[in-house]
């Protein structure tokens, strides 16, 4: 007979992911006298603050039963516009970063348009799309980084508060504002439904196009706020941004237990399972593992908490 706190916790969807994190975590802090640091601890807070951001907006799109690979895209290419307007037209930098947001936002819309008008899939057009953001970004840089970012923003991406790194803050409070969204109000019930059934979504007189819509937007939104907090973090809008956001994000939610299917999962999950991976790449580095073999030990790590995920769900999710 399981103890009433055990049985909340094996019946929980976040337990297998949880566990496998706090494993990981202990691990990790056995193994390296380095990894428990202040210093390092809030390496891998600032480190995860950018790449969760994208992850809480695709875990969004992937309970839908949506898949947005041009994220990273509009990240890096909203970071870029930021830099523009600061550096080279004076707008004021706060102003151009919200603008560079609104552009994000406008990016989204525009996705969110193709797919619901035209029927397209979202994989496949935004394979094509983020060709074009990343294309406008190398036109507009000629890949070359825009330098003199003003010093009064970089406290967004450098600076810390209550001890944390102020993005990893930002992070958490988009975390916050997605998980209400999405298990507390109406709203969110319609996206589960939505990734469950999108026909019979539409039979109980959800909006369906109106609620994929408005999610393409608040991701592309989001994804343009990792890439203006990455800018204020450099001190330089690098048309680089956003390359490595791509498939991270996505293997981050199916870890923390987000269907590519829809329906299933939710933010805070996707971020347990975005700190898994970020724990990983900083104990490689710790390390000093070589960069030939780096894929391959976190590839293998993520398979087997993957694994570990799967199991959880199977076997502990029962009542004694």
């Amino acid at each position: 007979m399981q103890t009433k706190p055990l049985a909340l916790l094996t019946r929980s969807p976040l337990a297998g992911v949880f566990v496998a994190l706090a494993v990981i975590f202990t691990l990790s802090a056995l193994i390296s006298p380095y990894f428990l640091t202040p210093y390092n601890l809030s390496v891998i807070a600032r480190g995860l603050a950018f790449v969760g951001l994208i992850t809480i907006a695709q875990s969004m799109l992937m309970v839908l039963g949506e898949l947005d690979l041009s994220l990273g895209v509009i990240g890096g290419l909203c970071g870029v516009i930021s830099g523009i307007l600061m550096v080279r037209l004076g707008v004021e930098p706060y102003s151009a970063m919200l603008l560079a947001v609104l552009l994000g936002a406008t990016l989204g819309l525009v996705n969110g348009l193709l797919v619901t008008l035209l029927r397209l899939h979202s994989l496949v057009l935004t394979i094509g799309t983020a060709g074009i953001f990343g294309g406008a970004n190398l036109v507009l840089t000629r890949g070359v980084a825009i330098t003199g970012i003003p010093k009064d923003v970089q406290y967004l991406g450098r600076g810390d508060v209550l001890g944390m790194p102020v993005p990893f803050v930002i992070m958490l409070a988009a975390l916050a504002v997605a998980t209400f969204v999405m298990l507390k109000t109406p709203f969110g019930r319609y996206m589960y439904a939505i990734g469950n059934n999108q026909a019979g979504a539409r039979m109980l007189g959800i909006k369906v196009d109106k609620v994929r819509l408005l999610v393409f937007v608040v991701a592309g939104a989001i994804a343009a706020l990792a890439g203006v907090l990455m800018v204020a973090r450099l001190g330089t809008a690098q048309p680089s941004i956003g390359e490595t956001w791509v498939l991270a994000p996505i293997a981050a939610s199916v870890i923390g237990g987000v269907a590519t299917t829809g329906g299933v999962g939710s933010p805070i999950g996707a971020i347990f399972g975005a700190g898994i991976i970020a724990i990983i790449e900083n104990i490689i580095v710790l390390f000093g593992v070589s960069p030939y073999w780096q894929g391959i030990v976190s590839g293998a790590i993520v398979v087997l908490a993957i694994s570990f995920d799967a199991i959880s769900r199977r076997y502990l999710r029962r009542d004694a």
